[in-house]
């Protein structure tokens, strides 16, 4: 979507112009891993207008391959709305444009699925699904529980104003059992589900997925991985190779505890949005780099504390030499640990200057 961010803070009714920009949970999570140097595709659908031109410029403007992208002339891009305030508050506003939307069109045959599966980690959410039947089914193919599928990374996402009907939870919760790796707040489990307890009461609840990742805000998260897969999936090299699927196919994984909790970081805080979707980057990333499980829950938080520092939905994740040197920080240097408004950019100047000062 093209997102529309308030000059200042206040309802709706009253702010009085707006900064464009992009949004979007997968989009997100695509920008922000190319950032950091992965290889990532998005497959979306936008409209053949002047927004869906500004999406598709930016997204590959942050290194994302978009030539999976569809073009729908006959339907828009989706746009939204929404207020300066947290969204955790009750003063917090969002207006979505969504129906009939480009986006809302994907389907089983106007989605290039073959783009999707060539994949090595796959990436869904559901607020893909919350679009239409036609997106619901979509999900539902991807997640099948096929032979040589990539690994499936589901984020749960639950948007209540997204839904036209009160099957949101039963479809999301189904989603997520057929995932590889599920990322959901301990909040959304209680909206959704009337999961209540903590994290534990959420994996009896999905004790399919091989890793389950439940978020508790500013007090951290905890990841569980089945058994002795407890570090997630097997590790995915950087120069290809597809995982096998948890489950559905033999293969070497690394041997941790079954569950970790990382506490989150003490940073600024400019707007929550997107802070969700910078996470599931940070881990994935982690992920795909074969890190232990702490350490991608740590991966988790650095990037999103980079994305709370910034009014929109986006935000360059620290530089990776940088986030490794912090994810490597002792239990007492994590907890003390304090990042400021623009700490990434700080710290790539920092970089950079000594790069200048020892250059011959």
């Amino acid at each position: 979507m093209v997102t529309f961010l308030p000059a200042r803070p206040g309802r709706l009714a009253d702010v009085p112009s707006f900064d464009r920009t992009i949004g979007g949970a997968e989009s997100n999570v695509a920008c922000a891993l190319a950032a950091f140097g992965h290889t990532a595709r998005w497959i979306g659908r936008v409209g053949t207008d002047g927004f869906g031109d500004h999406l598709v410029e930016r997204i590959a403007g942050y290194g994302v391959d978009v030539t999976a992208v569809r073009r729908d002339p006959a339907r828009p891009t989706g746009v939204y709305f929404r207020t300066a305030g947290d969204r955790g508050t009750g003063a917090h506003e969002v207006a979505y444009y969504r129906a009939g939307s480009a986006a809302s069109a994907m389907s089983v045959t106007g989605v290039d699925l073959t783009a999707a599966r060539a994949a090595r980690v796959l990436h869904l959410t559901g607020i893909t699904a919350a679009l239409s039947a036609g997106c619901r089914t979509l999900l539902h193919t991807l997640t099948a529980p096929v032979p040589g599928r990539p690994l499936v990374s589901f984020d749960v996402n639950h948007r209540p104003a997204l839904w036209a009907d009160d099957e949101g939870p039963r479809v999301l919760l189904d989603l997520a059992r057929r995932a590889d790796v599920v990322f959901v707040g301990a909040d959304e489990a209680e909206q959704a589900w009337g999961v209540t307890g903590g994290p534990e009461a959420v994996r009896r609840l999905l004790p399919e997925p091989n890793v389950l990742v439940v978020k508790e805000g500013a007090r951290g998260a905890t990841a569980f991985a089945a058994g002795s897969r407890a570090s997630g999936a097997a590790p995915v090299p950087e120069g290809g190779g597809t995982p096998s699927a948890p489950g559905r196919a033999a293969g070497p994984r690394p041997t941790a505890a079954p569950s970790a909790f990382e506490p989150a970081l003490h940073a600024a805080v400019v707007a929550t949005t997107g802070a969700g979707d910078a996470f599931a980057a940070g881990f994935l990333s982690a992920t795909l780099r074969g890190l232990p499980l702490r350490t991608r829950l740590r991966h988790g938080h650095l990037f999103a504390a980079a994305a709370l520092a910034t009014p929109g939905d986006l935000a360059p994740p620290p530089a990776r030499d940088h986030a490794d040197r912090l994810a490597a920080l002792g239990d007492d240097a994590w907890g003390r640990l304090r990042l400021g408004p623009g700490w990434t950019q700080a710290e790539q100047a920092h970089e950079q200057a000594h790069e200048e000062a020892n250059t011959p």
